[in-house]
Parts: structure tokens; sequence; C-alpha cells
């Protein structure tokens, strides 16, 4: 005979195996796994899922496996002092679903990558010239921060607020990849102060605990 006890045993047990079945393994990396060899992106068709259809066979070259984005230097001479060179599936097709991209960022004297972060992928990059501060804030607003030169790896997990700054008086430039074909990237006061249409006023104000005409300053200075 089952008693009641019993039944509620079975059924928590049943419930708990199905929430693991459904839970995603902790060996899956940030995007999904590939089910083919190669899936060149098509970037003319539309996307809702972040992987884009593949060109067919026909269609793919040697050449939408090859990128050369990053050799070049970029442009600095704007607000921040800093290039971001993009290579992920939109600027390299060959990247769909592998996982993988890579960017290239370049400072001016005193240049700085803003505080930023990432919502789908890790980061791992390699400073190749000049003297770089890296800091990463956790979300317990735990700050770690660090002074590398030519040659020294930093790292940054997904999805935490980091930033770089340029401490030299001569260019710098790092390359950093992410484990995302398309990792997407944040940028803390492009996102509060230049959105469009804005964040409402009063959400600043209250937010930052200052009045409308120090939020107008502010975003005065994100106008491009």
């Amino acid at each position: 005979m089952v008693t009641s006890s019993s039944s509620s045993s079975i059924l928590f047990c049943l419930t708990v195996s199905l929430l693991l079945l459904l839970l995603p393994l902790p060996s899956h990396c940030a995007d999904p796994d590939p089910l083919l060899d190669l899936c060149v992106a098509n970037l003319t068709a539309s996307t809702s899922s972040g992987n884009f259809p593949c060109k067919l066979p026909s269609e793919v070259t040697a050449d939408d496996f090859v990128f050369d984005g990053l050799s070049k230097q970029g442009n600095v001479t704007n607000l921040f002092g800093v290039a971001v060179t993009t290579g992920n599936v939109l600027s390299f097709p060959g990247l769909n679903t592998l996982g993988l991209s890579m960017n290239r960022v370049d400072f001016g004297p005193g240049g700085i990558n803003p505080p930023h972060s990432h919502p789908r992928a890790s980061e791992i990059g390699i400073v190749i010239e000049g003297k770089i501060l890296s800091g990463i804030v956790t979300t317990k607003n735990v700050y770690y921060g660090k002074v590398m030169t030519a040659g020294q790896v930093f790292a940054v997990p997904r999805g935490l607020v980091h930033f770089e700054l340029n401490l030299g008086q001569t260019k710098a430039f790092f390359f950093t990849a992410f484990n995302s074909h398309l990792p997407g990237s944040t940028v803390l006061p492009l996102s509060l102060f230049a959105a469009a249409p804005s964040i409402p006023m009063e959400v600043l104000t209250k937010t930052y605990l200052v009045d409308e005409d120090a939020i107008n300053a502010m975003k005065s200075k994100f106008v491009f």
C-alpha cells in the first residue's frame, strides 16, 4: 500500500529529476555547440536567435575564414581616445556558430575604454603595446585592478563591468578574445546619457542624486 508520505516523496524526486534535466550543463559554452562542419553566416538574411542562417556550400570561399581588420590601427580621435575594432560574426562570417570572436582595442595617450560589460561572453586579452590599467567590478561592488604591460594577459568574467585605461604618454593597444561569436557590449555612460529615446530625467536625477542641470551637463558631452 502506497502511503500519502510515500507518494509525496516520489513526486518530489520526480520533480527534482525533471528540473536537473532542464538545467543547462555547466560545460556549455556561451554559444550553442555547432551541428555542422561549418556554417558561414549569410549576413543578408534576418536572424532572431543570434545565429545567422548558413550560406550555401557553393557560395562559401576561403575569404569567409579570414579577417584582416585587426591588423589596422583604429582611429582614436574621439571623446574617449579609444577605438574598438570588432572581429565578430558581423565582420567575420566564418565565425558563425563557433562561439569565438576577437577585438583590437587602440588607445591614444590617456585614452580609456570606459566601463562596459559583455552580456554574452567571458573575455581574455593580451597587451601588445603600452601600459594599461585593467579593472573589473564584481556584483558585490568589489574592484580588482592591475597595471599591465606588453605580453601580460587579463581575464574578465562574463557580464562584469570592466574598463581599460592607457596610463602612458604614447599610443597603446591590446587584442581580446571572447567565447561568443557576438558577445555584445553595453557601454555604461552611453547607455545612461546617450540612449534614444532618452531615459526619463527623473530616473537619472534620482539615481545620481543631482539636479536636472547636472544631468543635462552630462548629456551634452555625449552628443555625437
